[in-house]
């Protein structure tokens, strides 16, 4: 089966739930490396600055007001040291339903063709690095290895892409637990639930949103982690997102 074929059956079975159709993935940017360097440079030299406050503040009004979103456990996230936040990933505006709970500024990596326009400039000023996706982008990983290094934190989603399904995925990919191998980084699962719907606003529904975080953890760092142990470590954070999106569910 191909990913197209792959996209339009996910897509199916979410438009059988309700869900509003997203655009197929394009997952590879044609653009060379030199088009897209500024946008690495500078989240690799200093952390965000006045524009991340700016935008933080504004949606997080929109968070909380439309989508009445609510957080569990923000008292685990660390005040300080190099953090990686692991999310499900279900809607575009995931990323507020995070940064909303930590006055920590968090930078997320995000795909390549989303910098296009003035978006861009906003983005690269929010310290948001990009990822080309479909090839091996050593950048984005050396950029996420620096922000942990200097005491930082990141947000990379378990998942890769968003869920077309409105469903958790099968399977995380291997990114994060590189990441976490390679940094030693404290790695702080966290689900959000009821996100998927937020794909619907122009229909009006505005959902409500919860996030929980999960504890704290770490791994020894190994400099060169095999796939395997990618791996492994990307599928106990990702056990642990299912368990606290279970509960969630529930309630």
């Amino acid at each position: 089966m191909t990913d197209d074929d792959t996209q339009h059956d996910e897509q199916r079975e979410a438009e059988a739930a309700g869900l509003v159709r997203i655009r197929e993935q394009a997952y590879v940017d044609e653009r060379s490396a030199d088009a897209l360097q500024r946008y690495y440079d500078t989240p690799m030299r200093r952390p965000p600055g006045l524009m991340y406050t700016v935008v933080r503040v504004v949606l997080s009004i929109v968070a909380w007001t439309f989508f009445r979103s609510r957080a569990l456990d923000v008292d685990r996230i660390p005040a300080t040291g190099p953090v990686i936040f692991a999310p499900n990933h279900f809607s575009n505006i995931d990323h507020f339903f995070v940064a909303s709970y930590t006055r920590r500024k968090v930078q997320f990596m995000a795909k390549s063709q989303l910098y296009k326009g003035p978006f861009a400039e906003v983005m690269r000023r929010g310290g948001v690095f990009p990822v080309q996706r479909g090839r091996a982008d050593e950048q984005s990983f050396e950029i996420a290895r620096r922000i942990l290094a200097r005491g930082g934190s990141v947000c990379i989603y378990s998942e890769g892409g968003r869920s077309r399904t409105g469903r958790l995925a099968d399977k995380p990919k291997r990114g994060v637990g590189r990441i976490a191998l390679e940094s030693g980084a404290a790695v702080v699962p966290v689900a959000i639930h009821g996100s998927q719907r937020a794909r619907n606003w122009k229909r009006l529904q505005f959902p409500r949103v919860a996030v929980r975080f999960g504890d704290p953890i770490r791994w020894d760092v190994i400099a060169e982690p095999t796939r395997e142990q990618q791996q492994a470590v990307a599928d106990e954070i990702f056990a642990q997102i299912r368990a606290l999106y279970a509960t969630l569910d529930e309630d």
